[in-house]
Order: C-alpha cells, then structure tokens, then sequence
C-alpha cells in the first residue's frame, strides 16, 4: 500500500531554517505531483507547496521566497527547505500525493494519500 513518511520536524526559533523530507513508496513516484500542507493549532489545514512531476512548483504566498519544495525520483523523496522561520509557521507539515484524477491543486480534496504529519514549532 501507498505509504507517505515525514521526518525533519522540531522546535526552532524565529529566524532558523528547518528541512523537512517525506519518503513515498508503494506508488509510481516519478507520475505523481507532490505537495506539503500545513495545519496550526485551531485553523484548517492549508497549502503550503507543490513539485510537479514535470518538475515545476508552485507556493502559498506566505512562504513565497523562504520556503523551497523539491524532488527526487531517484529517491522516492520530496523535501521542504524552511528558512527565515516565523512563529506562524508553526504547525503540522503533512506530505500529500496529488491525484491523478486532477483538481485544484491548493485543495486537500485533490490528495489521495497522506502522510501522518511532523511537527514544526517556532518560537520567537
């Protein structure tokens, strides 16, 4: 079965930078575009950035600029580059496969697997 690990998260402070990896099997991982969300204490989970399989991204604006999403086909592995951290980064970052049956690619509901989430807490 399709399985999505995260790794990479902890406690940092404002201004830190924090890599976050996701390690994909039981899917043919070069077809499928990849995708992190975010869920704070309290609000909805939200997009947060995405790597196509052609190898074209696409970001929140709120982490335009400070964040970067990236691939390995080789590896199965997407990973998330955080930098210049704020406290309102602070979440849950959860690695996602977009499906391939299409959609808006900001909205959960176009993600057929998940991974289970990691941690990601700045203080200031």
């Amino acid at each position: 079965q399709v399985q999505l690990v995260e790794s990479g998260g902890g406690l940092v402070q404002a201004g830190d930078s924090l890599r976050l990896s996701c390690a994909a099997s039981g899917l043919t991982f070069m077809r499928f575009a990849m995708a992190w969300f975010r869920q704070a204490p309290g609000k909805e989970r939200e997009f947060v950035a995405i790597t196509w399989s052609g190898g074209g991204t696409n970001y929140a604006d709120s982490v335009k600029g400070r964040f970067t999403i990236s691939r390995s086909n080789a590896q199965n592995t997407i990973n998330l580059r955080m930098n210049s951290l704020k406290p309102e980064d602070t979440a849950v970052y959860y690695c996602a496969a977009y499906s391939r049956r299409g959609g808006a690619y900001s909205r959960e509901e176009s993600y057929d697997y998940w991974g289970q989430g990691t941690q990601v807490t700045v203080s200031s």
